[in-house]
């Protein structure tokens, strides 16, 4: 029995020692594959091929395994605007690429100060006297915007142009708070301060209107001046004024109607598009599918180029999507997620920073952690800079206010300083079902806040109070990063929405410009050279398990993913993000314990990002949240 136990022993021992041999064996491997890259081999001579199967964004969201999983769905591509900027501009001045294919017929949008980047990046290759072409079975604004700025513009026989404009409608809630019986709290500063009027009122103010009508005009002259300046022949006039009779000019044709309209300049389908692009660029070696040609995929084109890091860093840290608290990102801006990248990069000797912020606000506590993040880079005596997107408002401001110099864009939406918060009760909703509440009090904060038997009127002069303090807080931080009085910002404030022209004229921004503007700004404020400094992205780097995650659930090919948008269904997937923003309405509801900066009049992004709770989820230091967190 006792060598019979040794030699299973020693069985069991192989068996155990191969089994961990084999485990990393297997982990070994599948760290490869995660860590594998698209290889700069795959780039070939011809044309740039940007297919953009999803949306234009300032930063890309990580994928969630389990939101895959659970949903069943691929979630839409995300295309960082300044990785297309590079790709582009790295082609404009590399002779193996000399045209660039615009697929659109997936796209689904982006903020217009994005595509305004892409599409000047698109002149700038046009300079090198290289083509641009474009397809797309159906070009809605942000489509036609970069469309625009191609040499041949391409659409399907079944296929179109739809200019729709700016502006839409908001869902109102009070009717519906009303019958349930649920007592919305509302504390507020701001007459402009729009975002609380959707739990307070069934249609929009007259302040609200004339806000949102103004920022709305704004951004729609920008958008025509662009694609004028692009496509001066288009007759946008016409096709916006009376789009029905524009249309039945052409027989209900509206690939016709829009070639009429000098709005594309060739119909054909997919084939004859690639047949095209093959004379210019050459065949395909690899593929001899009818309409192939030579072309390079996005993906290996950004892994053969190299990042300059000579000289000086300069930092940029982005601020993305609404602002939460926590560790919630990338794509969403998790207060301390940022803090966290800002002070690791203390140690860097940064020779400027550089905030690019492109965020509707969100919560009060996580700006002002983030804030204070950036300000201990500024009391290291170096250059502070703010690079506005298409979105800087409230919260997105709160950030910004420690910059020494501010860049916007005329379609920049800015502005929106006020703060509010809401704290729902629910005790007609139980006194129906015969539920009421009783007991005693030791102190008038005893208790409360009790969402299921109502606010005491104490904690409501406190939470209003707070609210006030809060907004003369925002002021003060305004009043001093622009070298004013709180009561000149006050009236510029109260909640109210500008574009970046108005928000020039009223003093909240310095200079016109886009992140290069930024960078160099900050470069030549830390006196440094060109060819002395490289632009260092916190936080920039890839986790290989995202991004190999990203192409499993994504494919390798766009055209495998999903069908090619027509005109209808272009225009009705504009309207997704309203889902999320019905989510997020009623969440801020029902759902929030926070002070908010949160710009509801900031239009839809073209995939809205939900503000996620994460799990790591800091505790905030307000007095509303100290109130909420207290034992019942």
């Amino acid at each position: 029995m006792s060598f019979a136990g040794k030699v299973w022993r020693l069985l069991v021992g192989i068996k155990d020692g191969l089994a961990l041999l084999f485990l990393l064996l297997f982990f070994a491997l599948l760290y490869a594959a995660l860590s594998a890259r698209p290889s700069p081999a795959q780039v070939h001579d011809g044309a740039l091929l940007l297919a953009l199967d999803g949306s234009v964004v300032e930063e890309a969201t990580e994928i969630n395994p389990l939101d895959v999983l659970m949903s069943g769905s691929v979630p839409p591509g995300e295309y960082p605007v300044n990785d297309l900027v590079r790709a582009i501009d790295a082609a404009a001045g590399d002779d193996r690429i000399t045209a660039i294919s615009l697929d659109l017929s997936r796209f689904t949008g982006g903020g217009q100060v994005h595509l305004q980047q892409i599409g000047e990046a698109l002149d700038r290759f046009r300079a090198r006297k290289k083509k641009v072409l474009a397809f797309s079975a159906a070009y809605i604004d942000p489509s036609l915007q970069l469309a625009a700025h191609a040499d041949e513009i391409w659409v399907d026989p079944l296929g179109g142009v739809a200019i729709r404009g700016p502006g839409g409608n908001n869902l109102y809630y009070a009717g519906l708070i009303e019958k349930l019986k649920i007592k919305a709290h509302i504390f507020r500063v701001g007459t402009y301060k729009s975002a609380v009027e959707p739990y307070l009122r069934n249609d929009m103010s007259p302040e609200a209107r004339e806000d949102r009508l103004a920022l709305d005009t704004a951004l729609w002259e920008e958008w025509k001046a662009d694609v004028t300046r692009a496509r001066p022949a288009a007759r946008l006039t016409q096709v916006t004024q009376d789009p029905v009779a524009w249309l039945a000019a052409s027989q209900g044709d509206l690939a016709r109607a829009s070639k009429a309209a000098g709005l594309v300049d060739r119909i054909g389908d997919r084939v004859a598009y690639g047949q095209r692009l093959a004379q210019l660029v050459g065949e395909d070696a690899y593929d001899d599918l009818p309409g192939a040609y030579a072309h390079t995929e996005l993906e290996p084109w950004l892994a053969s180029l190299a990042h300059d890091k000579s000289g000086k860093a300069i930092g940029v840290v982005t601020i993305a999507g609404e602002i939460v608290d926590g560790d919630a990102g990338p794509g969403v801006a998790g207060g301390d997620r940022i803090a966290d990248l800002l002070d690791e990069a203390l140690a860097d000797d940064l020779a400027a920073l550089v905030v690019r912020v492109d965020s509707p606000g969100g919560s009060v506590t996580a700006s002002e952690e983030i804030r204070r993040a950036i300000l201990r880079h500024k009391a290291k005596h170096i250059p502070i800079v703010v690079s506005m997107a298409n979105v800087a408002a409230s919260g997105g401001y709160w950030v910004s206010t420690p910059a020494d110099r501010i860049f916007a864009e005329p379609a920049t939406i800015t502005g929106s300083i006020g703060v509010f918060a809401i704290i729902p009760t629910f005790e007609g909703m139980l006194a129906q079902w015969g539920v009421t509440g009783d007991g005693v009090r030791t102190t008038p904060l005893s208790g409360q806040p009790d969402m299921l038997t109502g606010l005491t009127p104490e904690v409501e002069a406190m939470v209003q109070q707070l609210i006030e303090d809060n907004y003369a807080r925002f002021l003060g931080l305004v009043a001093k990063a622009r070298g004013k009085n709180p009561a000149e910002i006050d009236a510029i404030a109260q909640g109210r929405v500008w574009d970046g022209g108005k928000a020039r004229q009223v003093g909240l921004v310095d200079q016109y410009g886009g992140l290069d503007d930024a960078l160099a700004w900050a470069a030549k404020a830390a006196k440094l050279a060109d060819g002395q400094w490289h632009a260092k992205f916190l936080g920039s780097q890839e986790d290989p398990f995202h991004a190999m995650l990203g192409r499993l659930v994504r494919g390798e090919d766009a055209a495998a993913r999903s069908a090619a948008l027509d005109p209808v269904a272009a225009l009705t997937a504009q309207q997704q993000g309203l889902a999320t923003r019905l989510t997020g309405d009623l969440g801020r509801l029902l759902g929030s314990n926070r002070v908010q900066a949160f710009c509801l009049a900031c239009p839809l992004q073209p995939i809205a990002q939900a503000p996620a709770a994460t799990a790591s989820m800091k505790a905030d230091s307000s007095l509303l949240a100290w109130l909420a967190r207290l034992p019942g």
